[in-house]
């Protein structure tokens, strides 16, 4: 099927390529285009499946209190048994995301969930027999169910939605959904605990959620089969190119060569990213001791101040797409969140934690949405969409693993009348270098336009954030223009692409440094008994 052409008359249309895309043929033109209603149901169905698996990933934080007593664990064992999970997928997902690339997202998620639904009933039977390490072995398999599906639902997404036409707003919903499921799971997780007597009760009842996640899975693996074979590819509209949910081949070249600014929203992920799961691991424990209060009554506080802005994510999908300034939306989220650890750190009053819970709650809304966008929106080839989210959950998890052993032994050596006195600074230093990172790109993105009104080089390549649907569609043939210049994954271009190359290459490596780093310190963990 070939691009739709377009003429460019003044500023108001771009001009597109009208050669047709790789992979195109003359039964394509007999196929139809995908309908507005078979978009919402297939949002409707992943967001269903996001749901449960959301509720199930937010009980095990919400029972840390719970599960210590229980397994007769200490902090710094809680901690290893949650890098068990984070140590799987930093081993496996970057492998996961080149597959999802090359077989598509539907079949990914459908054996995905499979091996979810197992992991979560080992889960389950090692918390009934009260055995530790069954259960980082049960963890493990659950990690390889998960890492499937979190990268195969944006896969499908991005092969839908090109950007600021509805990605973004895609995003927002299924994310404002998975919060719902995600308050549900941990404010019920210590109710369900007390009222049968037993927590393992609570895993039990996520084994059936995940078979209810499994029924919608199959339901969305055959809806996507009658949608390829019944409708045709969704083109950009700025650009021409063609949207594909899998590719003929592997596109190794390009994993290796992702553009500049997607490593700038890598920092950015990096470090905020990695405060808002490391902190919602710890709130409700917090909460316990702040508030005064037992594990059911925190769970209902937690649960209500770190997901209350449920109903914020989807109209930040909606801004995105509309006005885009995703740099902007960074710099407000670091900026929250910085706030709010600041307040966790300092005001230690139930007040004051009452308030870092609240503004942490608001501020995190701006966060998953505007990031996995932005990472959608940096690249040039929309076909290694699945291979560059790998690369942050890589990323996002090789770090979770360093901070949480480290932030599980500080715990251990605070004094029993504060137990998180060490452990809060580490999260007012992480908050801050997210601020320092969007402030950056901002910066950027400011000086790459001069006061003569031209552009600097790389205006094209951080202004892609920035630019409203309006410029995006307008800027099509810069952005191609750009992309033939420094694009990944081909050859042929200047000095420019090259040194943009070796610079991507250099960040993949400090990314592989992150990872073995995140590794010795999971053995470190193994090798001093703390899986004992």
């Amino acid at each position: 099927m070939s691009a739709e052409s377009q003429e460019q008359k003044g500023n108001s249309e771009v001009e597109v390529s009208s050669i047709p895309t790789v992979g195109s043929t003359n039964e394509d033109s007999t196929l139809v285009t995908v309908p507005l209603s078979f978009k919402l149901a297939s949002i409707l169905l992943v967001s269903a499946i996001g749901f449960g698996s959301s509720w199930s990933g937010g009980i095990t934080g919400a029972m840390k209190t719970t599960l210590k007593k229980g397994l007769k664990i200490n902090n710094t064992q809680f901690a290893l048994l949650e890098a068990s999970e984070d140590f799987m997928v930093t081993a496996l997902v970057l492998l996961s995301g080149v597959v999802t690339d090359r077989i598509g997202g539907a079949s990914a998620i459908l054996y995905g969930n499979v091996i979810y639904t197992v992991g979560s009933i080992l889960v389950a039977a090692a918390t009934t027999v009260r055995s530790y390490k069954f259960m980082i072995f049960g963890r493990v398999v659950l990690a390889l169910g998960d890492i499937a599906t979190q990268i195969a639902q944006y896969k499908i997404f991005s092969s839908w939605f090109p950007p600021s036409h509805g990605f973004a707003a895609t995003l927002g919903l299924e994310l404002g959904i998975g919060k719902i499921g995600g308050f549900v799971g941990k404010s019920t997780a210590n109710i369900i605990a007390k009222k049968t007597g037993d927590f393992s009760w609570v895993f039990w009842t996520a084994v059936f959620m995940n078979l209810f996640t499994n029924f919608m899975t199959v339901i969305f693996y055959f809806f996507t089969r009658y949608c390829k074979r019944t409708f045709k590819s969704t083109p950009d509209p700025a650009t021409g190119e063609e949207l594909t949910e899998k590719n003929k081949k592997f596109e190794l070249g390009k994993v290796l060569e992702l553009p500049w600014v997607f490593w700038g929203v890598m920092g950015f992920s990096l470090f905020e990213t990695s405060t808002a799961i490391v902190f919602q691991q710890n709130a409700t424990e917090l909460a316990q001791l702040r508030f005064g209060t037992d594990a059911v009554t925190a769970g209902w506080y937690t649960s209500v101040l770190q997901y209350a802005g449920f109903f914020v994510v989807p109209c930040v999908g909606i801004f995105i797409d509309l006005l885009g300034n995703r740099i902007t939306l960074m710099v407000v989220c670091g900026a929250g969140v910085f706030l709010s650890m600041c307040l966790a750190n300092w005001a230690t009053t139930t007040r004051g934690t009452a308030a870092a819970f609240g503004i942490y709650a608001v501020a995190y809304s701006f966060g998953p949405t505007t990031i996995i966008d932005s990472i959608r929106t940096s690249l040039w080839h929309s076909s290694v969409f699945g291979s560059a989210y790998a690369c942050k959950i890589t990323m996002n998890n090789a770090m979770n693993i360093i901070v949480r052993i480290l932030t599980g032994v500080l715990q251990d050596s605070s004094p029993a009348s504060d137990p998180y006195k060490k452990v809060t600074p580490v999260y007012v230093v992480l908050s801050v270098l997210s601020f320092v990172v969007s402030l950056t790109m901002l910066t950027l993105f400011l000086l790459s336009k001069t006061s003569m009104g031209k552009t600097s080089s790389i205006y094209v390549d951080i202004g892609r954030l920035q630019w409203t649907r309006k410029q995006r569609l307008t800027r099509g043939n810069l952005m191609n223009e750009r992309k033939l210049i420094v694009g990944g994954g081909e050859e042929g271009y200047g000095e420019q692409g090259s040194k943009m190359k070796r610079l991507s290459k250099i960040c993949f490596g400090a990314l592989m440094c992150l990872v073995l780093g995140s590794w010795v310190a999971y053995f470190w963990g193994v090798a001093t008994g703390n899986n004992e």
